[in-house]
Order: structure tokens, then sequence, then C-alpha cells
């Protein structure tokens, strides 16, 4: 399948000649052949190494991966990183493995300011130099960021579609997006949700022994696949990427979770999908708002 772009900087065409439905880019405005997947996102030639996707088809690494093209892509140029939800962005973006195979990474580091926030960040000396406050006010320059990594934030905090609006305002053009938030829409939101404050403690600790928590279970619409698509629609954003996460698949400690998502999933007659928890995007914001996929 051919993927052509057309943007006010000229008409680019290119052709999946290259193993795995690869191709080659010729860009007026940046000399040379850049690689291209089928969907259209430059490949640069020269990828970092990092593991394959899961055989379930999830990525593990997606964010990571990301970032490392992304850099690939601009040798010698330091890549300013907003990580904004910080005490719950775990391991999806592994700053410290891309700056050891050379990305030169400036990170600022910013979240909301509650309790179990300041309990999480507490316990964690290495995120001490982050911001704390209301992410509606928080000082963050328009489009001086090259990535901003969002994990598990909108689902927690009120205002969600505004804070997120500062973020995308923040981020450069041409930059990356990259999102992961708790599902709305499915059978694990709504538990999250509904449950007793007791109940939602109790799976917390199962699920994460000696951390602090549970964070708030706010979901307002943004928080789901149909809150992103409506959101990114509106903002001539780009999904390059998305992907469907369980963070239950092959545990066994948590039986009665799983069931009772599966219960939900029967009463809703599977508009409540029992099979993920969370959802993961990588998005483009385009260098030229003018500029469409064919």
């Amino acid at each position: 399948m051919n993927a052509s772009v057309t943007g006010a900087g000229g008409f680019l065409q290119a052709s999946p000649d290259g193993p795995g439905g690869m191709g080659w880019l010729e860009r007026p405005d940046r000399p040379g052949r850049h690689r291209v997947g089928t969907e259209g996102r430059l490949q640069p030639s020269g990828l970092a190494t990092l593991p394959v996707p899961s055989p379930d088809g999830t990525d593990p690494e997606l964010f990571t991966r990301n970032v490392a093209r992304y850099a690939a892509e601009r040798p010698g140029e330091p890549i300013a990183v907003l990580q904004a939800g910080y005490s719950t962005a775990g391991g999806t973006l592994d700053v410290g493995r891309l700056r050891a195979e050379g990305c030169e990474l400036i990170v600022t580091q910013v979240d909301s300011d509650d309790e179990v926030v300041r309990s999480a960040v507490g316990e964690q000396p290495s995120e001490a130099g982050g911001t704390l406050g209301d992410l509606r006010t928080v000082p963050l320059p328009p489009r001086s960021f090259d990535v901003v990594h969002c994990s598990m934030l909108l689902d927690r905090i009120h205002h969600a579609e505004l804070v997120l609006d500062r973020f995308v305002d923040a981020l450069k053009p041409g930059g990356l997006l990259l999102l992961q938030i708790g599902d709305r829409d499915c059978a694990a939101g709504f538990l999250d949700r509904k449950l007793p404050v007791s109940l939602r403690a109790a799976a917390w600790r199962g699920a994460h022994p000696g951390q602090p928590g549970p964070y708030p279970a706010i979901y307002e619409p943004l928080a789901s696949g149909r809150g992103i698509q409506a959101y990114v629609l509106r903002h001539g954003l780009v999904i390059a990427q998305r992907q469907e996460l369980n963070t239950l698949a092959g545990e066994r400690r948590r039986p009665g979770l799983l069931l009772a998502r599966k219960l939900v999933a029967v009463v809703s007659r599977s508009r409540l999908s029992w099979s993920h928890d969370a959802l993961r995007y990588v998005i483009r914001k385009p260098e030229d708002r003018f500029a469409r996929v064919l």
C-alpha cells in the first residue's frame, strides 16, 4: 500500500519496497532518504536496539522505542521531555536506557499536588526534583518540549481536557505525546469508579504491595478510547500507534478481580470489555498543521 502525505511543504510519496512493508521517503525539506512504514511514519535507518513486541501484540518498550527513533532523526540535538504525572510513570519510558544508548534527554517532571502523590514521591528520592501543583497553572512554556510523557494521570485528575490542552501546547510541532490512561469505557474502569473505598484499597494493596495508594478514580469522559479519539480529531493530532493493555494478563494472584471484570462485561452485554484495563497511545503533533495523510 502506498502512503502519500501532502502539506504546505510539498508532496511526498512512499512505496513499501523494503522489508516488512517499509519504503523510502524523499523529503524536500530534509535531504536524504528516510524509511517510512505503511502508516506513513518516518523511521530513521539507525534505530536503538530494543526488545521486539511480545507475542500478544503489545510492546512494553513502545514509548522508549519511539523516543529512540525521534532522537535518531535529530542527531546531536538534546531532547526535551516533559514527564507529566511522574509518580505513576513507572517504567513506561526508560529514561536511563535511552541515556545509556546516547540520547541526550532533558527531563522536566510535574504532577498533581495531592496526598497520595506526595507520599509516592516522598518514597522515591530520585524524583524529588519534580514540581507538584495545580496542573492547570504550573508554568509550561509553549512549544518547548520534544516529548510529553503522560502515564496514568488523566484518569485521576479533574479538568483533564484543560490539562491535556496545556501539554499539547507545550509540545513542539513534530513532537510526540506518549499517553497511557485507565479506560473509563471498560469493566476495570467501571469497577475502579464504583467500588467502595475499602475494596479499592484492598485491590490496590494486592496489585501494589507497600506502595501509597490508591489514586483518585475520576475518569472524566476524556479518559477513554472515544474521548482520546475525539480529542485528537478536534486538535489536528495524529495517532501513530495504539495499544490495549491488560495488566492482569498472566497473573494468578487476583482471580476475584478478573472474575468481577468478566461479570461486569456480561451484565453490560459486552459494552464494557473485560479484556483490557488501560490504553496506550503514541500521538504526533504535526509539524505542519495543514498536512494530512491520504
